[in-house]
This record gives structure tokens, sequence and C-alpha cells, in this order.
């Protein structure tokens, strides 16, 4: 099945570029007419701490975890920066042999003996935490889906999903346990054995949160019946650990009234367990997704649904006072819904191998840090859900962040916000689009050209990007920067400027210039590896004045920069 869907998969590839690089030839050369920005930053203006909001990250399918691809991926992700990297991932409780397939995942932790006494098995869950651990980074554990054995309609209970597919994949995996109390003590039985294999001082640092998007059908039970769910599941964790962090509900970005409903339960609901009012919420988890569209022969991508969905969530947790200083993880946060739906069949998904997802990236999470400050949350992270996929084609258009070992531009966005440490500072920009306008309209009109930047000690660090929600050539930005508050007197800057666009950090323009090889050969992958690295493009000193400092920046469209001025004392 694999082999044939990537003869089919590649074929409608190149007609997919083929049609792609017609289109974007037929429009005017982007350097026709360059626009000027002028961007001010002060170094003397400290803000709040730069939180590290990006370092989380989660998929589908568990069991790509130890593949070949997915632990070379995993060890990059480890490497982006000082800051501890979580991952998340479903099935974690799904039955099976443990085979992958997209959408789809297992470990058989869990299954029953003829006198439906409780058989667990660890293995393959283990296997998945160890391959995290040994490479430095936490698990952010999602407590689902049901076991087979314990599901009240179990059957059918794999599905067979493939894109454009006709067949749900709301199967047995995601109905109600037909015993409450059996599900309780499957999850104690997961987090004492936890415990033990990997010490208390270690699982403490995880997150454990129950299910996935319970407002639509990955739960089949009613809202109570998740409520449920959550308290019992919550008892098991705290009953083996305590001081575990738990949470929930990972509803989508459009279930206002669930997630409200959800909060009121555990804030003065009856517990199901207990008996007692309310339920144990060590953080508060929900979803954000954008709405990209084809149109008129392009990608448009659908910035303001994203932003919406998080000031809608925002809005809810900030509503119930005794829940604002909980903190606040965005437990899926992308431009679109379905990481496995490639570019080859849904043409809306283009933007995900170029340097648009990258651009998107850089001022969709930069506006979390506004939409945070205006509702005075507790905001912890925001989890982006794209990894890889095994044995697929190429670039073949899924939301991942590498594909067959090969990096995407928009890794590197991660690799900059890595390099980012220490306090924020304010950013004045004349390219900017305004936060209200951009939850309202998008990107429609002009660029928007802006930058988040930090100031950590001897060491001012500065992202910019030229973003637009239309995946259409258009003129470079002219960008001048005016830094002030460097040390005093004259002194020398060090200045490192890395850079994405179509010739730089981008591994996939280099493929397509290589002919868009299926089977590279072995100098063609290593020139791809290299091109999917993040590339500095100038490195010099720069001459401070009075502790300023003016300096000009060409940045194409759907570009991104990452500027690091640092210097010594004297």
């Amino acid at each position: 099945m694999n082999r044939f869907w990537n003869i089919v998969a590649q074929a409608i590839l190149a007609l997919f570029f083929a049609a792609n690089h017609a289109a974007l030839a037929a429009q005017s050369p982007s350097s026709d007419k360059e626009f000027s920005v002028t961007i001010r930053i002060d170094a003397a203006k400290i803000g709040e701490e730069l939180r590290p909001i990006w370092r989380f990250f989660g998929y589908d399918e568990p069991n790509y975890t130890y593949m070949k691809d997915g632990k070379k991926l995993l060890s990059e992700l480890s490497g982006l920066g000082r800051h501890q990297v979580y991952i998340r991932c479903h099935n974690l409780l799904t039955t099976g042999d443990g085979t992958p397939a997209l959408k789809w995942g297992s470990t058989n932790a869990y299954r029953e003996d003829a006198e439906g006494r409780p058989i667990y098995d660890w293995t393959i869950i283990d296997r998945i935490f160890d391959t995290y651990l040994e490479r430095g980074l936490k698990p952010y554990v999602q407590i689902g889906f049901m076991p087979k054995a314990l599901s009240i309609h179990p059957e059918p209970y794999q599905h067979k999903w493939v894109p454009k597919g006709r067949e749900s994949i709301f199967t047995g995996w995601a109905y109600p346990p037909k015993d409450y109390a059996k599900w309780s003590e499957l999850v104690f039985q997961w987090v004492r054995h936890s415990v033990e294999k990997y010490g208390k001082t270690e699982v403490d640092k995880w997150y454990w949160e129950v299910w996935n998007e319970p407002d639509i059908p990955y739960w089949k039970g009613k809202p109570e019946e998740y409520h449920k769910l959550y308290d019992f599941a919550v008892a098991g964790v705290k009953r083996a650990l305590p001081t575990a962090s738990v949470g929930g509900p990972e509803t989508t970005g459009g279930a206002g009234k669930f997630l409200r409903d959800f909060l009121e339960h555990c804030v003065r609901g009856t517990n199901y367990v207990t008996g007692n009012k309310g339920s144990p919420i060590d953080f508060i988890a929900f979803h954000a997704k954008g709405a990209p569209r084809f149109v008129d022969g392009h990608v448009r991508m659908g910035l303001a649904n994203q932003l919406n969905d998080i000031d809608r969530g925002f809005g809810i947790v900030a509503s119930f006072p005794e829940l604002k200083d909980k903190p606040i993880v965005i437990g899926e946060s992308d431009p679109d819904g379905c990481a496995a739906c490639p570019a080859s069949l849904y043409p809306q998904n283009a933007y995900r191998n170029g340097t648009l997802y990258a651009s998107y990236t850089a001022a969709t999470f930069a506006r979390k840090y506004e939409l945070a400050a205006k509702h005075g949350i507790n905001f912890e992270g925001a989890l982006t859900w794209a990894y890889e996929f095994e044995d697929q084609p190429y670039f073949a258009g899924f939301r991942v962040l590498s594909t067959n070992g090969l990096d995407l531009p928009v890794l590197n966005v991660f690799r900059m916000f890595g390099k980012m440490r220490g306090r924020r500072l304010a950013v004045d920009s004349s390219g900017a689009a305004r936060l209200e306008s951009l939850r309202k309209n998008g990107v429609r009109d002009r660029p928007d050209v802006h930058a988040l930047a930090a100031l950590d000690k001897q060491e001012l660090s500065v992202l910019v990007w030229h973003y637009h929600d239309d995946d259409v050539p258009g003129p470079d930005a002219s960008v001048e920067f005016e830094l002030a508050g460097l040390p005093s007197g004259n002194r020398a800057i060090a200045l490192h400027h890395y850079r994405i666009d179509g010739k730089h950090s981008n591994a996939f323009e280099t493929w397509k210039r290589l002919g868009s090889p299926q089977k590279p050969t072995a100098q063609q992958y290593a020139d791809l590896e290299k091109a999917g690295k993040l590339a500095e493009i100038d490195a010099r000193s720069l001459q401070a004045v009075d502790g300023k400092i003016t300096l000009l920046v060409m940045l194409p469209r759907q570009a991104v920069s990452f500027l690091v001025f640092t210097w010594t004392e004297k």
C-alpha cells in the first residue's frame, strides 16, 4: 500500500509543482519595487522575560518516534536551544501491535484475560519515552485513547484512513470506558510504573493531560462523560504521584462552551470520584488553528482564524478568577487542522514546504505574547503539531518539520527562537500590522514587517519577518534598524545575521533546483541536508556611536531574518 501511494503521490506532486511554477512565473518578480520600513529598538527599555513558548511539539503517530528519521528529528528538536523541549503524541493507550499508519499508532498497553482481569504491558510506551529522554526531551503525556478491552463500542477499532478517504477515523478508541474504575486503575498503574522506572524527580517534570479534542468526535461521549473521564484519570495520576501536573481539556479553538463548562466543573462542579467540590487542574490546554484556502491559483493563509481562537481561549480562562495563575498551553497551535493531508491532494496546504510556513510561524508566535498580555493570563507555551512521516515521498506537503530526514524551512524559525533569551524589548515598526487588525482581517493589504527582540546581558537578538497571507511574489522590504540604548561611547558591536528565504535555510528550493529527485544520490542528500540547516549570511563588526547603530537589511517577501548583536564589557 505504501509503495502504491508513493507512486501515485510522486505523479501528483510532479503535476502540482509544475502548475505551481507556472503560476509563479506569471507573477511580477519580487524585486520590481521595494518599500521602506523603519524598526526602532531601545535596549535600555527592558520589559518582561521572553518566555520560551515555542518549545512544545506533537504528532498523531507515536510509533514513528523510534524510527530512523523520527529519532533524527527528535535530536534536532532537543538541540534547538537551552530551554527544555516537550513532546506530545496521540494513541499512547491505543490497542494494536505498534505498526504505524497515517493518523494512527498503538502501544497495546492494556488488554484483559478471559476473566476480564487487566494485563498491562508498557513495552512500547517505554520505548517511546526512552527515545525522548535519551535525547534530552520530556514527555507531555496525553492520557488516551481508549483501549479496545475498555471501550463500550470496541468494533470497529482500527481505522484505515488515507488522504481524501471517506472512512471515519473515529472508531472504537474514541468511546467512553465500560468501567471508569478500571480506567482510573490503568492510569494509576501507568504513572506508578513511570515513577518506578524513571524516578519521581523526572516524572514530576512531565505534563499529564487527559484526552484530545473531546468537543468533536475524538470523544464519542457526552460532555459530562468527559468530565467523569477526566476526574477518574486525575484520581489515578494523583494517587500514584500527588505532585504530578495534570490538565486538559485540549478542546478545539471553536469549543468555547465546552471549555467554559469544563472549567466550571473543575472550579465548582461535583467531582465524580470524591463527591467533593471541584476537580484538580494544574494547567489548562486548548487548541488554535488557522484556515488556509486556495484562491485564484495561490494559497491564502488564515492567520486571523488562529489568532481569534487564541483570543477566545485566553478570554475564557481569564473569566475565572480562580484560574488566573494556572499555566496555559495551546496544545495544538498551527496554520491548519490536518497534518497528514498532503499538498498534492489539498492545494491549500502548499505553503508547508517553503518560506510561507516560516514567516507565518514567526508572525503568529509574536502575537501570542501580545494576546497573553491583553488578557493577563499565565501563558506557558504553544505546541506545534508537526513532526515527520516515515516512508512518504520527499516534500509531499504534509505539515511536518522534516521530510525523509531533511529539515524544512519552518524548523529554522524554531532554531532562531531557541537562540533568543533574556528580557523582551519594545519594538516600534512602521511596517507592522496591529493586533486587532490582524484578528479582524489577517494580512490582506500591505505586508506585516515586524520584529521580536530580547536583551540578555551583552547580547541583543532580533527576529524580523516579512509576512503576507497571500503566497504570491511581492516587493522586498528595505528595513532600516535604528538601535539605541547600547553601551555608551563608541563601541565595536559584532553582528551575526541568519536568514530563511528562497536561497538560504531552505532544502525545498535546493531540492527543486536538483530536479525534485525522489531518489537523491548520496551527494544530493548531503547537499539537501546542509541546505536545510540555519544559514548565516553575514558576520561583521559594526561601530556603535553614542550607544546607537543604524543598519539596513533587505528582506524578501515571506523571509525571516535573525540578527544577533554582541559586545564585551570594557
